[in-house]
């Protein structure tokens, strides 16, 4: 591989996959006796649709307005709009 005038290298894909490296992944360049290993910090990779439509589902009936509707929780949460003329 080739590194960039930026230091930037890329990371064969069959590397990438084997150490399941994605988008948002974090490695560092470990120098030693040898030159340089690649260390994986974390395995973080971007979410996918089904991680958020999961992560939904978990948090459905979680939160507790005391019986207040949308209307009225954005006002105990904001406060009164004095932009709004009377409803």
């Amino acid at each position: 591989m080739r590194v960039t005038e930026k230091g930037q290298v890329t990371i064969p894909k069959d590397i990438r996959d084997r150490l399941k490296i994605g988008p948002g992944s974090e490695v560092d360049f470990i120098a030693d006796e040898k030159g340089a290993r690649l260390v994986v910090l974390s395995n973080r990779t971007e979410p996918s649709q089904d991680d958020f439509e999961s992560w939904l589902g978990s948090m459905s009936g979680t939160f507790d307005t005391n019986g207040m509707t949308t209307d009225e929780f954005m006002e105990w949460l904001r406060g009164p709009r004095d932009d709004l003329g009377p409803r």
